[in-house]
């Protein structure tokens, strides 16, 4: 199996912290290992929540930070003085577009309906091969155990095929998930049963 070259990872997290330490600690290490590793940080571009740990802690292991930020929130106050790299975009699915265009990969923590609604949304333009692109979740503390609950539900009542439910990757160490990342197969079942 070949391993695939990822030069970008687009994250998406809370812009809160959650009721815990742990969710912090998790994106700490997500953001430290692909600064390490040379991988630059795609990502909202705010200085809230787990978005600001991920980026203040790839900028400290002297990675690249690539922030794409709406305008609204930029003229909230809420744009990372300190990236690599700025932009700001007019609406939100501009910078959903430009976040996908930017990245070789995916990674989703802990976070809420944003979090999610970005994770499906490139979990399915690969399902529906619009992109071949990994998507892996940083299962900090089983923060996505329901959610995995979930996806089984729709493969037992016939909604998803068992294929898909195993092309993305789940795990609660970050060196592992890029790992697992870089080891990505496409999945080529067709998402219709």
């Amino acid at each position: 199996m070949s391993t695939r070259s990822i030069k970008s990872i687009a994250v998406f997290c809370g812009s809160n912290y959650g009721a815990s330490e742990e969710f912090a600690d998790g994106a700490r290490a997500l953001g430290r290992a692909l600064g390490k590793a040379g991988i630059t940080v795609v990502y909202g571009g705010t200085t809230k929540g787990l978005m600001g740990v991920v980026a203040d802690a790839a900028l400290a292991a002297g990675g690249n930070v690539h922030g794409v930020i709406t305008q609204s929130l930029h003229q909230r106050g809420h744009s990372h003085s300190g990236l690599t790299h700025h932009e700001i975009v007019q609406t939100l699915r501009s910078r959903k577009e430009r976040m996908v265009e930017l990245a070789d990969a995916f990674v989703a923590l802990p976070g809420g309906i944003g979090t999610i609604e970005e994770l499906m949304e490139v979990w399915t333009m690969n399902q529906l091969s619009e992109i071949d692109e990994p998507v892996g979740l940083l299962n900090t503390a089983g923060f996505f155990a329901a959610f995995l609950g979930f996806i089984d539900h729709m493969v037992d009542t016939k909604f998803l095929p068992a294929a898909h439910r195993h092309s993305i990757s789940v795990d609660a160490d970050a060196s592992a998930l890029i790992e697992k990342l870089h080891n990505y197969a496409r999945v080529d079942v067709p998402k219709w049963l």
